[in-house]
């Protein structure tokens, strides 16, 4: 029987959740005073898998679209950010303004990964995409340097396509903040649910049946550890002399 496309997206995703699983079930923790071993172990494991899931998502939607033949799908580690972006968003022009900005590729003031890469030959479009859970709200710094990079980005994209050999009219910077607490304001930010309209083509139920499987396989690993006992021994020691005095 052919597999399905489900099954070749799952199947490519597998390793990169067995080296996530693997190192969270090595991760050393230190327990605390009140929460003793077996929670001190549920929220050091917890704590990691939050932040390697973001990782996931981005890996995940950058897979998902190599399924897509109208795409082609790549990540770069170092996109470099200039001078004159860093000048041009201390201005503090409306978002939108930064659409119509755009500045050479190469002189770097700071370099910064990007998690996606989306070209469309046929439409002659590339756009951008940083990946984040957007489960927690972010403090306004923390906001103001995700919106920072996406407007510089966006400013010199087109210079960079230009710079790969890319035909490209229309060039555009997103953040993806999945769970829906968005880092940057609409039409800057996607969240899951919209994933499958802008790209026209089904993301969101593929990506969603990954993170079930991750889901499930995390709370395997905890579970793994269900026989620390409720109360340490040393705490339990505490509560006898505590009684008994």
């Amino acid at each position: 029987m052919a597999l399905s496309e489900l099954d070749l997206f799952l199947g490519r995703m597998n390793p990169i959740l067995d080296v996530t699983l693997e190192r969270l079930a090595q991760k050393k923790f230190r327990p605390d005073p009140i929460g003793g071993n077996r929670y001190s172990r549920i929220t050091s494991i917890m704590s990691s898998a939050y932040k390697r899931h973001g990782q996931i998502l981005g890996r995940a939607l950058l897979e998902r679209l190599k399924d897509c033949g109208r795409f082609q799908v790549w990540t770069e580690e170092r996109f470099h950010l200039s001078h004159r972006s860093n000048e041009a968003l201390a201005r503090g022009l409306p978002p939108v303004s930064y659409r119509a900005i755009d500045l050479p590729y190469g002189e770097a003031e700071r370099v910064i990964p990007i998690d996606l890469l989306v070209y469309e030959p046929a439409l002659k479009r590339l756009r951008t995409y940083n990946v984040s859970r957007g489960n927690g709200a972010y403090d306004a710094g923390k906001k103001r340097l995700v919106v920072g990079e996406m407007l510089r980005t966006q400013m010199h994209l087109r210079d960079h396509a230009r710079g790969l050999g890319l035909k490209v009219e229309t060039a555009e910077a997103f953040v993806v903040s999945y769970y829906g607490l968005r880092a940057a304001p609409a039409p800057f930010s996607l969240i899951a649910e919209e994933l499958d309209d802008h790209f026209q083509f089904p993301v969101h139920a593929a990506i969603e049946a990954l993170n079930a499987e991750f889901k499930a396989r995390l709370h395997d690993l905890i579970d793994e550890g269900a026989g620390f006992p409720l109360v340490d021994q040393v705490d339990r020691q505490c509560l006898v002399v505590s009684t008994a005095g």
